[in-house]
């Protein structure tokens, strides 16, 4: 397979076009951005581990019956997906409240969220990413109501998968954002799912496994994204 011109350039990974037809090569970039952008840097290694997470679990969540648009790896850090028809939506599930959903709403830092919150975001910079509700998603047709309800019920179907995958390491999945595109009539999963993507913290002493690190200056990134990479993929091959 050769990779082609570049499709497109999102603030972490850039998508190629390939000389197959309905493959696409995602790269995973060293780039790390927090603050819808007002903070960048370039951190050796950093897509090298996002994409080694995300390959690992995407290949965990289609052997347990999600549809994915993973395909394989070329190297430590492209990615060889199916081309997706991508729906404009960010969908986060929430166990735990922290982040956003505690400075906008008045929950306590922390709570645990029994069911799950779903929050749907419209992926759109210019606009900083607005929440959207079911109405507005059918009203600019984004997705049909048939679709909306799938992309929940899968969504709810990935956070049982990776909570209780992680749990078994120590790690408690407090919130994530997951992306779907269309493969034809299909909905599946795409983007990644990775320590940007994730909120995840230790479940004994409560410390940040993510781009927090990052974003609060709580640490080594670097170190900790390899710290975590090496327990989703390596301790978990033994389940």
């Amino acid at each position: 397979m050769k990779q082609k011109n570049l499709l497109y350039a999102g603030k972490a990974k850039s998508v190629y076009r390939t000389d197959v037809d309905g493959k696409l090569i995602v790269e995973f970039r060293d780039d790390i951005t927090a603050f819808d952008g007002g903070k960048k840097d370039v951190l050796r290694n950093k897509g090298s581990y996002n994409a080694e997470v995300s390959a690992f679990l995407f290949d965990y969540l289609g052997k347990n019956g999600v549809k994915t648009h993973f395909v394989s790896m070329i190297d430590p850090r492209h990615m060889i997906v199916r081309e997706l028809d991508m729906i404009p939506l960010e969908v986060i599930v929430r166990n735990i409240a922290a982040g956003s959903i505690v400075r906008n709403y008045p929950f306590k830092e922390r709570t645990k969220l029994d069911p799950p919150i779903i929050v749907i975001d419209y992926k759109d910079d210019a606009r900083h990413d607005p929440m959207l509700n079911d109405d507005l998603i059918i009203a600019l047709k984004l997705a049909t109501p048939a679709e909306l309800k799938k992309i929940k019920k899968i969504a709810l179907d990935v956070n049982r998968l990776l909570f209780d995958l992680l749990a078994a390491q120590g790690i408690t999945l407090v919130d994530f954002k997951i992306e779907f595109g269309r493969q034809g009539k299909t909905i599946c999963l795409g983007d990644e799912i990775s320590m940007d993507s994730m909120r995840l913290w230790d479940s004994k002493s409560g410390e940040s496994l993510d781009k927090d690190v990052y974003r609060l200056n709580k640490g080594d990134v670097m170190a900790t994204y390899n710290r975590v990479a090496q327990r989703i993929t390596k301790s978990t091959q033994k389940r």
